[in-house]
């Protein structure tokens, strides 16, 4: 007896690996999907701004990118003690503006040559309401905490999304032809909208995807996150306590679609094998200063130098130090 009704997912002519760059923004999926892929080692950078939930602040981050334009004093404001930028998440807040300016840079370069030699974009839209700041009319990606009546709110229409993001996606392939986005809509409910209204918008976000991915069908893909949560893992024990967020096995569950679907089968052996590897890593021993837990630790170094020599394309350097000063300070 089948009792889900379980989202299939075609899968493509192509595979992500564990030489595959990416560089991944957007909403919390985005986030989830990134710590995942950062802990089996693969070659990501993930949300250079910090989350960003609707489809215009994902388009102005990636645009900024494309045009290298880096941020400078006059970018941020200063409320509640703090400089913000518009277009960053709080933890990109700072008490000193030159350490903001300087953190916002780093990051931002950085991602700015990940999309020009980038394999995979993976897009995560979360909603499609935007607050727009009075002052200057700018769509911002997060409010900082100032008060509501500095912003205009809105709902963004499919032909909203649709248009910034066509002319976007025609700029980004004549950069990086070989390119391919993946797109997903979060399938975290924004109830502070409103029930009716979180389905108008996740409805929005949806025709806005899918006429996108007609008109580039070459380059973009669609990964139903949003399907497997609530088509598929349609119960109140795949959330957590809000029960608006999935739960760790929700999301452990959509890394499995998610590896079902673009990885290869070498790449699915190296993840078992990593997999097996930080379990060792994460051994916590009641007697640290024992004969036994030091040979532990050299047999762990061993594995990760073996398992470096057999993928000399990934690096145990930073797991090898961090054992190393453990024996030492063991002895």
């Amino acid at each position: 007896m089948n009792l889900q009704t379980y989202v299939h997912i075609p899968k493509p002519n192509f595979d992500i690996s564990h030489q595959s760059k990416m560089l991944l923004l957007g909403s919390c999926f985005s986030e989830n999907i990134g710590a995942k892929l950062v802990e089996h080692k693969f070659a990501v950078n993930v949300n250079p701004f910090g989350i960003m939930y609707n489809p215009l602040s994902i388009y102005n981050g990636i645009k900024r990118l494309l045009d290298e334009v880096p941020f400078s004093e006059k970018d941020f404001i200063f409320h509640n003690g703090m400089y913000h930028s518009f277009m960053h998440h709080g933890s990109f807040s700072r008490i000193n503006l030159k350490e903001a300016v300087e953190n916002v840079n780093q990051n931002f370069n950085t991602a700015s040559d990940y999309l020009k030699n980038a394999d995979f974009l993976l897009i995560t839209f979360g909603t499609s309401y935007v607050f727009r700041w009075k002052e200057s009319g700018e769509i911002v990606a997060n409010c900082h905490k100032i008060p509501a009546d500095k912003f205009s709110r809105e709902r963004l229409t499919v032909d909203d999304i649709v248009l910034q993001w066509s002319n976007l996606i025609q700029r980004i392939l004549l950069a990086n032809s070989n390119l391919k986005i993946v797109f997903t809509v979060s399938p975290i409910r924004h109830f502070k909208d409103g029930a009716h209204e979180n389905q108008l918008s996740k409805a929005t976000l949806h025709l806005s995807v899918d006429k996108i991915k007609d008109e580039f069908s070459d380059n973009l893909f669609y990964f139903p996150a949003y399907e497997i949560v609530m088509d598929q893992l349609r119960d109140y024990r795949f959330y957590t306590d809000d029960m608006l967020h999935p739960s760790l096995l929700t999301q452990n569950y959509i890394w499995k679609r998610f590896g079902d679907t673009y990885f290869s089968v070498e790449t699915e052996k190296i993840n078992a094998e990593w997999k097996k590897i930080v379990q060792a890593l994460s051994h916590k021993p009641y007697h640290s200063h024992s004969e036994e837990y030091q040979k532990f630790i050299h047999r762990t170094i061993d594995e990760l130098q073996a398992f470096e020599e057999r993928y000399p394309f990934l690096s145990c350097f930073q797991e090898k130090q961090e054992l190393t000063q453990l024996l030492n300070h063991s002895y």
